[in-house]
């Protein structure tokens, strides 16, 4: 990062600069004589009382004194992304929402309120995409209340690391004490390359439903209720593919979306003992290839951070990291 003009590092950044992103280089405590110094960039998302926030990319927020601030900077809404079709967080997380529906939905201003009897966070958390028509305090206080409601715990689902993204609102809940508990990456490829690799597609069968089978091998539940169904079964047109095996439940399975010239892919299983023979591979060929027929061109897809094996699968087939999505809980009031 080059902070210097003129050979000397300026602070060129103010408490004006609260929702632009940031590169800043700020002095550490060392163990050695000399002075240490760390980079971080990312949203400035405060800078109250002699602290400046800064949420990383990761969603995570770094608070550094300002005494301890060396050199700081502008630097553009985000990085210029090297491939993949070009596409808005608002236009991905509209696509997401619809591919993956709760059972009942509230809204708050332009945040939606969801729920789906406790399956899976993304249907059982607050989605926010623009101003909830109350004050923070109010609007958080209304999301607690919902979810008690309905004896769930309350999730607010954010967003961090592209343009449009929402650094500031996860700063926000960190400070009413909601923390971080789960991360993703959203990915997204062109649709023709997952479609067209080498891959034995005719042992995929293709239907419109989960059978018996296919819930079977799906582990996000213990019963799969009319509420599972429901979330399941949602989206604009939805299909399920699963790979037979010889013991009663498939040796995988998968689901993907289609919605306009996206794809969706989600809930891709492969049985621990028939890992590592590519039916992964197999199975989002397949299902590539009916949303080719259906028009789509695009793909996307969730990952979460620490599930290395598919993040290795879906780097070898051209997925690149778009954003990252994030499930903050109420923990304490403050």
């Amino acid at each position: 990062m080059e902070f210097t003009v003129g050979g000397r590092l300026e602070v060129r950044i103010t408490p004006a600069d609260v929702g632009k992103r940031v590169s800043v280089r700020l002095r550490t405590e060392g163990g050695g004589t000399g002075a240490e110094f760390t980079d971080a960039v990312g949203v400035l998302t405060s800078w109250n009382s002699g602290v400046l926030s800064v949420t990383r990319k990761s969603g995570e927020t770094v608070h550094i004194v300002e005494s301890s601030l060396v050199a700081g900077k502008v630097v553009p809404a985000a990085p210029a992304r090297r491939r993949g079709p070009a596409a808005s967080f608002e236009e991905l997380a509209a696509h997401a929402a619809r591919a993956w529906q709760p059972v009942e939905s509230e809204a708050m201003g332009d945040w939606r309120l969801r729920a789906a009897g406790g399956f899976t966070r993304r249907a059982n958390s607050a989605l926010p995409l623009g101003d909830p028509g109350l004050p923070i305090d109010e609007a958080l206080g209304r999301v607690r209340d919902w979810y008690a409601e309905r004896g769930l715990p309350a999730y607010v689902q954010t967003a961090t690391g592209a343009e449009g993204t929402q650094e500031i609102l996860c700063a926000e809940l960190e400070r009413h004490g909601w923390r971080r508990e789960v991360s993703a990456e959203v990915r997204i490829a062109a649709l023709a390359p997952v479609g067209d690799r080498d891959a034995e597609v005719s042992a995929v069968r293709l239907t419109r439903e989960p059978d018996a089978a296919w819930l079977s091998r799906y582990q996000r539940f213990s019963t799969p209720g009319r509420h599972v169904l429901r979330v399941l079964g949602s989206g604009p047109s939805v299909w399920f593919a699963t790979v037979p095996g010889d013991a009663g439940a498939p040796d995988a399975i998968g689901r993907c979306v289609v919605d306009g010239r996206w794809a969706g892919f989600m809930a891709v299983e492969v049985a621990p003992e028939q890992r590592r023979r590519g039916l992964a591979t197999t199975v989002m060929t397949a299902l590539a290839r009916r949303a080719l027929d259906e028009g789509a061109s695009a793909a996307w897809l969730q990952v979460e951070e620490h599930n290395e094996g598919a993040r290795g699968l879906y780097d070898g087939m051209g997925f690149a990291a778009h954003h990252r999505y994030h499930h903050y809980r109420h923990h304490r009031s403050v």
